[in-house]
């Protein structure tokens, strides 16, 4: 039962009390049930990658298909969203979708598996060939019930300067930034590891 936290992060509440509505929490989850009886939403998760396919009255064929890897979801209900990230004619490209946004027509897996991290925002600071996959890419099978897979992968960044403080997340899927000693020291000084005993917090990042 646990794995369906991950699997349907979007069914999760809001963790901010202050936002929690039980009729809007029960309509809206009535509006996503009645969109997957329409529209088939495969299980994935960052790093997995897929196809979406979306209508666009100004696209040959008024269809719009677009492939990449997740490098993030968040949101929850109708509101959640997802990003899939390419590098096409050598220029990276990202769509962030609404996975309830009814313009959806198709929904594809192409490979499931997981990374390291919560997010892989870091490809954008990372070579072309981490985030290059071609939109002829067949699908791969995957056995119902088997566990999803987990790529180790490391990824190595280009040197600074980069979009975001890396060295100050933890990650584990990028290889040795080789910074200064300093960059380290300014991380550790803004580090909050109380957090990790912060009972609470964990409570309501989980909460169902």
């Amino acid at each position: 039962m646990v794995d369906y936290r991950f699997i349907y992060p979007e069914f999760l509440p809001v963790t901010d009390f202050s936002l929690r509505n039980a009729i809007r929490e029960k309509l809206e989850r009535k509006d996503m049930l009645n969109r997957r009886s329409v529209i088939e939403i495969p299980e994935f998760y960052v790093g997995t990658i897929m196809a979406v396919t979306v209508s666009d009255n100004n696209a040959p064929g008024k269809q719009n298909r677009f492939v990449g890897i997740c490098i993030m979801r968040h949101g929850v209900g109708t509101r959640h969203q997802f990003t899939l990230r390419n590098v096409v004619d050598n220029q990276g490209v990202e769509i962030m979708y609404d996975l309830y946004c009814p313009l959806i027509l198709k929904i594809e897996v192409l490979r499931l598996e997981k990374r390291l991290d919560e997010h892989l925002r870091y490809l954008r600071d990372a070579p072309p060939e981490y985030s290059t996959f071609p939109f002829d890419m067949e699908a791969q099978t995957h056995t119902e019930g088997a566990a999803v897979p987990i790529n180790t992968l490391k990824v190595k960044l280009k040197p600074r300067p980069w979009l975001e403080r890396w060295e100050r997340q933890k990650l584990e899927g990028v290889q040795d930034l080789g910074l200064p000693q300093r960059f380290y020291d300014k991380a550790a000084a803004v580090e909050t590891p109380w957090e990790r005993y912060d009972l609470m917090k964990q409570y309501r990042q989980v909460i169902t």
